[in-house]
């Protein structure tokens, strides 16, 4: 008698129990989207969206008639647990956000997590994502980057939040609204000093656009005109960059050569270093503090 072999016992064993295909759908361009992941939405008993409208749409478009049911950060304490009874008696779910990869700042943890508590096959179907379509078109440097989300609406928050980036020398990334960007551009300046900058808008969508320069510059262009559609900001890389084109010193080390060199006090010292290197004087006074910071650490 022939025993199946390991692989067939696995993919029989899979294709038997309940499970959740988290698939990645377009951010724009309907056409961006695998041929494996229309087939699994066409398979799937049920498909869990954040926007039943929105992903009606992308359904019509390929004639898919599987069921849908509404998933988003205002039931999923509910319905994560209904879902997961679903696939525990053998259901196929297929979770999908409103465009790109679920989870990346949508809903859908709660369920994934949820599920592997109970032992439930999670199986990632790769698709779209806006932030890395924005990182391949940057023309920054990507071999490490920080990602932040969606950066907090309230000021003192989102401040917070930057000056506790500003520590990260490599390529950062967030999502912003449109509303709020010129406030968050104003914020970078202010806090992580004049890094080179990208702000992509309706990536792969037909008025795709990508504004690149210093976040002086950038912010002029925002300001000009009403900024709309989804927007992606990727900052390069600050701190050991910038002391490095400032010909390796560190602040510190250049506020005592301006005080003895010029009979500079540190107020000024630090305006012109600011000046020099391109950041604001706030800017400068955070690398100051950070340098004597770690200063004390070290000894």
């Amino acid at each position: 008698m022939n025993r199946p072999k390991l692989s067939d016992r696995y993919l029989s064993s899979q294709l038997s129990a309940g499970r959740l295909c988290v698939v990645g759908t377009p951010i724009g361009n309907l056409e961006d989207i695998t041929l494996r992941a229309l087939n699994t939405l066409k398979t799937s008993d049920l498909i869990a969206c954040e926007d039943t409208r929105r992903t009606q749409k992308l359904l019509n478009h390929y004639d898919i008639r599987t069921p849908m049911i509404s998933y988003h950060e205002h039931n999923e304490m509910t319905r994560a647990p209904e879902l997961v009874l679903q696939m525990e008696q053998g259901s196929v779910i297929s979770l999908v956000s409103d465009a790109g990869t679920p989870i990346l700042s949508d809903p859908g943890f709660r369920l994934v997590h949820l599920a592997i508590r109970h032992k439930i096959s999670v199986v990632p179907v790769p698709g779209p994502s806006a932030l890395v379509a924005a990182l391949t078109a940057a023309g920054l440097p990507m071999n490490e980057f920080a990602f932040a989300g969606f950066l907090p609406s309230r000021r003192s928050a989102r401040r917070k939040v930057l000056t506790g980036l500003s520590a990260f020398e490599k390529t950062v990334a967030f999502y912003e609204a449109p509303h709020r960007i010129i406030d968050s551009m104003r914020d970078i300046q202010d806090i992580l000093g004049e890094r080179e900058v990208v702000v992509a808008r309706e990536v792969t969508k037909i008025h795709e656009e990508f504004l690149r320069g210093p976040v002086a510059e950038v912010l002029d262009l925002l300001k000009k005109e009403p900024v709309k559609g989804e927007l992606t900001v990727i900052l390069g890389p600050g701190g050991a960059r910038r002391e490095s084109a400032a010909g390796g010193s560190t602040v510190q080390a250049e506020v005592e050569r301006l005080k003895a060199a010029e009979g500079l006090d540190e107020r000024s010292a630090l305006k012109v270093i600011a000046r020099s290197r391109g950041i604001s004087r706030s800017e400068a006074y955070r690398q100051l503090q950070l340098e004597k910071t770690q200063e004390k650490q070290l000894s």
